[in-house]
């Protein structure tokens, strides 16, 4: 019976507050901007490496 353990859990997580919800939200997408930051970053220092230049 997987399916009420499910609903169980949905309900639980809707018990919190929802500036915790948001907050959340908020760090798991602050968090993922960051890491594509620097990637792109470590790209961008690659490439001039490499001697790639932009201009």
């Amino acid at each position: 019976m997987a399916g009420k353990d499910y609903l169980n859990d949905v309900q639980a997580c809707e018990k919190k507050p929802l500036w915790q919800r948001i907050g959340w939200l908020v760090l798991i997408w602050t968090a993922s901007v960051a890491s594509l930051a620097v990637f792109a970053m470590l790209i961008r220092l690659f490439m001039t490496a490499a001697g790639m230049k932009s201009h």
